[in-house]
């Protein structure tokens, strides 16, 4: 890869530099760069690789957004093996504005914003193919878009920064929260923009933003927020706009390393082995823990336990969970005294981290989004039951396009398919990051998270978490603390 040196500055937060090959050291001016094309190639695998690595902590979708996402809802809890307090405050929801893994996800997720913000103003100044130049800016835009949309459904209304800084005075790097409205207004304007990008990635660039994915983004903004009509729109757009997407016959190739950015992968956080500056590689590391102790960092709640919420033909259960697991490398059956969370297991990074990619979008997601906006605005519909028995019938082990009335789902009212959507978005999307989103957007957080003994301390503040104590202390005018914090 070719060496790169971006200055890197976050909302509220003091410079810093961001080498892709090392440890940051000190600040460097970009004069040297965006010259060529390559620059501008690199800078781009930069904002990508915000995604994926950070050298000093857990890479935002390796590990550390996970606690906020799955940890932070019904899904998961701390094991015995958690020895982070922090961690253990998310896990019990007593989490406040000083808890580190809130600090740390808020300055990835900027990390990321403004290495795009760099690329994003700069490659527009390089001497190079037009055509590749504005595929550069659009992917730029999709990361950006990426970013925004979980950091505004994570905190709400955030500062929106959309250029590099010109300066490093402290004053002029404070950033008040923008609205919610206005930071959905920009995530809408990039993914727009992010629509012309090509259909498919092509040789050498799987992995990347692609005109499918931000449609598919988009899709999900208006899902969240209540747009039907165009969370219809664009969702039809994936399915019929001929970009090859499908479900895999098999729920588990979706996790298959094999078959990683395959017809199913919209979009996927790449992970690969020994990838330099990622300290857990891929999720989940900790969930695998059972090998060599008792009780693993991540566990799965208990109350109901979620591995018994699957009827037995059910294969997404056994591919979400294991109770028991031969270890293909030593022989050995590992029996464990509940189940362990097992979507990213692999056997060769038991010790690191996990190189199974991360899938942030997947075509499954897409058609249950369909089926949930149709039966919000016209009922359950032909066309929304077809979507969501799709996913059912690849769930049953039976033929996706062939209707079986053994698992298809009718007769149902608006309600019913309603809480039939909620059901099978919580069996289909285990430690994918979704089950947080999902809960807050139907107004449920509370509810289902009650239902877990360990997490009583759940409140309506939840729906929200805190704007870092950190951020407000440079700025606390322009950053007002969310409710209950």
């Amino acid at each position: 890869m070719k060496k790169i040196v971006l200055i890197i500055i976050s909302a509220g937060i003091f410079a810093s530099c961001t080498d892709l090959e090392v440890t940051p050291t000190s600040f460097v001016t970009k004069e040297n760069f965006f010259k060529t094309q390559d620059d501008a190639i690199a800078s781009v695998t930069a904002v990508y690789a915000s995604l994926n690595i950070d050298p000093t902590d857990q890479s935002l979708f390796g590990r550390n957004l996970y606690f906020l996402t799955d940890m932070g809802s019904d899904y998961a809890a701390a094991g015995a093996s958690a020895i982070n307090p922090n961690v253990r405050g998310i896990s019990g929801l007593t989490y406040d504005a000083n808890t580190d893994r809130i600090r740390v996800a808020w300055r990835q997720i900027y990390n990321g914003i403004n290495r795009a913000n760099i690329a994003i103003d700069n490659i527009p100044k390089v001497q190079g193919d037009e055509v590749i130049k504005t595929r550069l800016i659009n992917e730029s835009k999709f990361i950006r878009a990426l970013l925004y949309f979980h950091a505004v459904r994570l905190w709400g209304g955030v500062p929106l920064v959309l250029h590099e800084p010109t300066s490093i005075d402290n004053q002029s790097l404070k950033v008040n929260r923008a609205t919610v409205n206005e930071v959905y207004a920009q995530i809408i304007k990039d993914l727009t923009d992010a629509e012309s990008l090509p259909a498919t990635n092509g040789a050498g660039n799987l992995g990347r933003a692609t005109a499918g994915a931000a449609k598919s983004l988009l899709a999900k903004v208006y899902l969240t927020r209540k747009d039907w009509t165009n969370a219809i729109a664009k969702a039809k757009e994936v399915i019929n706009g001929g970009y090859g997407y499908a479900l895999f016959e098999n729920f588990g190739d979706v996790f298959n390393k094999a078959k990683k950015n395959g017809k199913e992968h919209i979009f996927s956080v790449q992970f690969e082995p020994n990838q330099v500056g990622s300290s857990s590689g891929s999720t989940f590391n900790a969930c695998f823990a059972g090998f060599v102790q008792t009780e693993p960092a991540d566990i799965v709640s208990d109350v109901p336990l979620f591995y018994d919420i699957y009827d037995l033909a059910d294969t997404r259960r056994d591919v979400s969970y294991a109770k028991q697991l031969l270890n293909p490398n030593t022989g050995n059956i590992f029996v464990f005294p509940k189940p362990i969370f097992r979507k990213y297991l692999d056997f060769s990074g038991l010790t690191g981290g996990s190189t199974v990619n991360f899938p942030l979008i997947r075509y499954a997601d897409i058609l249950l989004s369909l089926a949930e906006a149709i039966n919000e605005k016209d009922g359950p519909t032909a066309e929304a039951y077809e979507a969501i028995n799709k996913v059912r019938r690849r769930a049953y082990g039976k033929d996706i396009n062939t209707p079986d009335a053994t698992v298809d789902l009718s007769g149902l009212t608006v309600s019913t398919f309603r809480e039939a959507v909620y059901e099978e978005r919580k069996k289909e999307f285990v430690q994918e990051g979704q089950r947080w989103f999902d809960l807050v957007r139907w107004g449920r957080l509370v509810t289902e998270v009650k239902k877990v003994a360990a997490k009583s301390a759940v409140s309506e503040r939840n729906n929200l978490y805190p704007i870092p104590q950190s951020e407000r202390n440079i700025n606390p005018e322009g950053l007002p603390q969310n409710p209950g914090y």
